[in-house]
């Protein structure tokens, strides 16, 4: 364009000479209103300006255009689950001032089970140029600004360069013919405050409900807005990637938003872009919102789709979302029964079988315990079921053995395990412990003991998940209240029925030999199963905190176990000091123990230590380190990723931290390297070079004695395993 004005002007002076002054200026200074466009590997940019002069005093609308390649995209000032803002650095000449970066509205970009906020095709990101009044016409200005973005395909790939706009110092400024009216346009189409629309936001639990109300002087016949979609200015508030659902209350609009699952503090406002496809009628297609938010809001569950799916390797059974209620209850009854096998319950249904053999009753005595020890189990697990249901529906991040992430809990149970561990030891008997009154009681209404070993059974059965129960137990709290109800009652009905059923038919009874010495040596085995819990409940204690607890843990054991013995000797006529001295001991080591069940505190550093330890099998990229391990025999899997790469994150979720993956990994003694490009680095950029990419993610397979093997970017779990099968 440029070339061909310069040569009309040569061809045509006789014309130029009688046009207006005003003609002359627009002709002269169209070739300085853009600078040059610059071309990356997949995006066209430059900086155009809305005029082709700077009128001193008068602001001017500047773009930096970016034009991506088909199917490329890049990002909005809040990315969404990953990616990176453009940025657009000025230096200006002395008198001349820029503002900040005006975005357009964002589209939705779904990646995967991720979501991103950004631009496909053309984008023209505004700026406003700010000369002083004191600019004397007639000089010519050059604006650079350094420009830098994030564009993503498959692959995302860090791109900037530097940009030139040389613009002359006028009193007169026409409106540059090319640029003049797509800025003009650009800038109307920005996302403005409401117009006559009222807007309100409602915390409540994992949801916000952002209320729309139109003008009221809008007829019943105006315009439906269409799907609307909000766009948060801030991150870690309102997670992208869930549906966002619409709805009519009334003349009103309610969009419903998913609180993040990483939620951060200080979310008292409801601030961003709300689209709508058919428009807000004076507000266009978008409206910025910036409102308080009334109520109180919680962190979210993670997206399921984002989650990596949990392998069942015992039996194969259909997917949750694929069971009908009838399969379920099924699933839900016979896992309930295998439960009773596992090991974080059989020492406490031990305890039960040693109850048949030592009480010698008629049936009907048995049948009345066996259908309390059954109401235990089953109300437990219903209200454990609605429990979890109703947490999960308030926005808790909870799954099947919640209360079993409590230190408390912890500690209490292993408590409670090693003073029944004591009784079966023979170091007291509870008996003893209790007045007489009560122990004639307690013996004469053994129904609600047989209740209260259901409601046990239940508590530390909770973190284990029998086959059959993930899917029951995911179709249970995916459907409504009857449903969970259902499944959660099939589950105590079958981890109570083999009780039920020794009970109610105790002819096996007869093959036992006769009480004796046997039958104390028997009492006294399994109290060993239940020192192994509270070992394996000093370990999940020490998990969540740290050697510490532990410590403490084991010093109210001590402490527990010393005040029971000087209760025995008082009882069997030892002094009184017997019984001052135990009491005292209980007590230091109660409160000693007292931080185990004080509020839980620290959440955000064991959360960290939990991702570090995620990532503690995988070694820091350097090439010496690649080539050291290579040189040794090993093969060698590197993993370059960034954080802002969203592409990379959804690997990693899907596929390298599955359970086969890994132990595949293990198998072949596989050493992982990460290369983490999340800043600029230059080893890491060489390295991509090297292997003929320029982006990540990037997965390479390094086998001694031959070539690398290089893997598509959209990891597939079986791709990566069939090549680490060539090993």
């Amino acid at each position: 364009m440029p070339r061909f004005r310069l040569t009309g002007l040569l061809r045509a002076p006789r014309a130029i000479a009688r046009a207006p002054a005003l003609l002359v200026l627009t002709l002269a200074f169209a070739i300085s209103a853009a600078g040059a466009p610059v071309k990356t590997p997949h995006v066209e940019a430059e900086l155009v300006a809305a005029r082709t002069a700077l009128v001193p005093g008068e602001p001017l609308a500047v773009a930096l255009r970016l034009k991506m390649e088909p199917g490329w995209h890049t990002y909005w000032q809040n990315p969404g689950d990953s990616g990176l803002p453009t940025t657009l650095a000025w230096k200006l000449p002395a008198g001349v001032e820029a503002g900040p970066i005006e975005w357009p509205a964002p589209s939705l970009l779904p990646v995967g089970p991720l979501a991103n906020y950004g631009y496909e095709g053309e984008v023209l990101l505004l700026a406003d140029l700010k000369p002083a009044a004191t600019l004397a016409p007639g000089d010519t200005l050059q604006f650079n600004a350094r420009a830098d973005w994030l564009v993503c395909k498959e692959i995302c790939i860090p791109e900037g360069v530097d940009l030139t706009l040389a613009l002359p110092v006028s009193s007169n400024a026409p409106l540059d013919p090319r640029w003049g009216a797509p800025l003009a346009a650009a800038r109307a189409a920005l996302p403005q405050p409401p117009i006559g629309w009222r807007v309100s936001a409602q915390g409540a639990g994992a949801r916000v409900a952002l209320t729309l109300t139109p003008p009221t002087q809008a007829s019943p016949a105006a315009a439906d807005p269409g799907a609307m979609h909000f766009f948060p200015y801030a991150e870690a508030q309102i997670e992208p990637s869930p549906p966002q659902t619409l709805s009519r209350a009334g003349g009103a609009y309610v969009l419903t938003l998913p609180v993040a699952s990483n939620l951060a503090g200080g979310f008292t406002r409801v601030a961003g872009v709300v689209t709508a496809t058919h428009g807000f009628g004076a507000n266009g297609r978008a409206m910025t919102i910036d409102v308080p938010l009334v109520g109180s809001v919680v962190a979210g569950a993670k997206p399921a789709a984002a989650v990596a799916p949990a392998l069942n390797l015992v039996a194969p059974v259909p997917a949750a979302d694929h069971l009908t209620f009838a399969v379920a209850l099924l699933f839900a009854l016979i896992g309930g029964v295998i439960l009773n096998l596992m090991p974080c319950v059989f020492p406490v249904l031990s305890i039960k079988v040693l109850s048949f053999a030592t009480h010698h009753d008629n049936r009907r005595t048995l049948r009345r315990e066996a259908a309390a020890f059954a109401a235990g189990v089953v109300l437990t697990f219903v209200a454990l079921g609605l429990t979890l249901a109703a947490l999960r529906a308030a926005g808790e991040q909870l799954g099947w053995g919640f209360q079993l992430q409590s230190p408390a809990v912890v500690t209490a149970l292993a408590m409670l395990f090693f003073v029944l561990a004591l009784n079966l030891s023979g170091v007291f008997e509870f008996g003893q412990l209790a007045p007489s009154g009560v122990a004639g009681w307690s013996s004469q209404n053994r129904a609600l003991d047989a209740f209260g070993s259901g409601v046990l059974v239940v508590v530390i059965a909770s973190p284990c998940t029998a086959p059959f129960m993930g899917a029951a137990l995911g179709y249970a709290l995916a459907g409504s209240a009857a449903i969970t109800l259902s499944v959660f009652v099939a589950l105590g009905v079958g981890m109570a029925l083999p009780y039920v059923l020794l009970a109610w038919f105790p002819g096996w009874r007869r093959r036992l030999p006769r009480s004796g010495p046997w039958l104390i040596r028997f009492k006294q085995f399994l109290a060993f199963p239940l020192y192994a819990t509270v070992i394996w409940l000093a370990w999940v204690l020490g998990s969540q905190r740290d050697n510490d607890a532990v410590l403490r843990l084991f010093a109210v054991l001590l402490g527990v176990g010393y005040a029971l013995w000087t209760w025995r000797i008082v009882r069997t006529g030892g002094a009184r000091p017997w019984a001052l001295s135990g009491f005292a001991v209980l007590t230091g080591a109660l409160v000693l123990a007292w931080p185990l069940f004080a509020a839980d505190t620290d959440a955000a550093p064991r959360a960290k230590a939990a991702a570090a330890a995620e990532e503690a099998d995988w070694i820091a990229f350097t090439p010496r380190k690649v080539g050291e391990l290579t040189g040794a025999g090993r093969a060698v899997f590197v993993d370059f990723t960034a954080a802002w790469c969203v592409t990379c994150q959804v690997n990693k979720r899907l596929v390298l931290n599955t359970n086969d993956v890994r132990a595949a990994f293990a198998d072949r003694k596989v050493a992982l390297v990460r290369a983490d490009w999340t800043r600029r680095d230059a080893a890491i950029t060489q390295a991509l070079a090297e292997l003929g990419r320029n982006g990540v993610p990037v997965y390479v397979l390094y086998r001694p004695g031959r070539e690398p093997l290089l893997l598509p970017e959209v990891l597939q779990r079986q791709t990566l395993l069939d090549a680490l099968a060539t090993l």
